[in-house]
């Protein structure tokens, strides 16, 4: 029993890791760039991150951080950045993206409020000069 006892942690531990791994951040190579982006509840981001940015900390709100690389140099650009959250009814929220600078680092940050289990497809329009793409993907969010 307590070898089946230890398996059966050791197993729980191994979903654990790996439904962390599905949460992780996501990457998009589109166009010369490589496109970062997670999705998360705000809940997520420590009291002083979410003044600092004005996010309202909220069991019902999710952030959208979205960072663009230069695909050869890994150096982050500044870019155009605007976006659709759209929900299985249909429903379109346009997302204001707002740009962070961290020393190197520039993403982009958005929120949109949800319902459990609310699935949004986002379609997120990218530009700089001549350049254009779009990144597309959905994310379901969850009430904790």
């Amino acid at each position: 029993m307590k070898t089946s006892g230890y398996a059966a942690l050791l197993f729980s531990l191994i979903m654990l890791l790996a439904s962390f791994q599905l949460c992780a951040e996501q990457m998009k190579k589109l166009g010369n760039w490589d496109v970062h982006y997670i999705a998360f509840p705000a809940t997520f981001l420590t009291p002083e991150i979410a003044v600092e940015n004005e996010i309202q900390r909220s069991k019902f709100n999710g952030v959208i951080n979205i960072s663009v690389l230069d695909s050869a140099s890994q150096q982050a650009q500044r870019v155009v950045i605007n976006g659709i959250a759209k929900d299985l009814f249909g429903r379109q929220r346009k997302l204001a993206f707002n740009q962070v600078e961290e020393g190197d680092a520039v993403y982009y940050l958005a929120t949109v409020p949800y319902q459990n289990e609310q699935l949004y497809n986002f379609t997120i329009d990218i530009s700089q000069g001549n350049q254009q793409q779009q990144l597309t993907f959905s994310h379901t969010f969850f009430v904790d």
